[in-house]
């Protein structure tokens, strides 16, 4: 069975970087779009950033634009997400997944496998 590994999450003071990567079990990453989610607690699981097979169409929420960017390498068949300039919103267990395409606005529902998540806290 196909899984999704993600990694990279740790504490972070405002203003820091982390590096979060999506690794899949064998190769076939390079077959899906892959969405980038969030959940802080007692709330829902917000889609942060997709990117499609093909590299060209990316998305990212509104409030990431300019401090995130997603990026793939099929060959080593992981997904990223540099984080850049963190703010305590940010602070959520991040989750990656696969789907056909990515929406025009990443919903879990369009998603379907999923990793088992990785946390982010930015705090000093």
């Amino acid at each position: 069975q196909v899984q999704l590994v993600e990694s990279g999450g740790g504490l972070v003071q405002p203003g820091g970087s982390l590096r979060l990567s999506c690794a899949a079990s064998r190769s076939f990453l390079g077959n899906y779009a892959i969405g980038w989610f969030r959940q802080a607690p007692g709330k829902e699981r917000d889609g942060v950033s997709c990117i499609n097979i093909d590299d060209a169409t990316t998305y990212y929420l509104d409030s990431v634009k300019g401090r995130f960017t997603i990026s793939r390498d099929n060959s080593k068949n992981t997904v990223y997400l540099q984080m850049n300039s963190l703010i305590s919103e940010d602070t959520a267990v991040y989750y990656c997944a696969t789907a056909r395409g990515c929406p025009t606005v990443p919903q879990v529902a369009n998603f379907g496998v999923w990793g088992q998540g990785t946390q982010v806290t930015v705090s000093s």
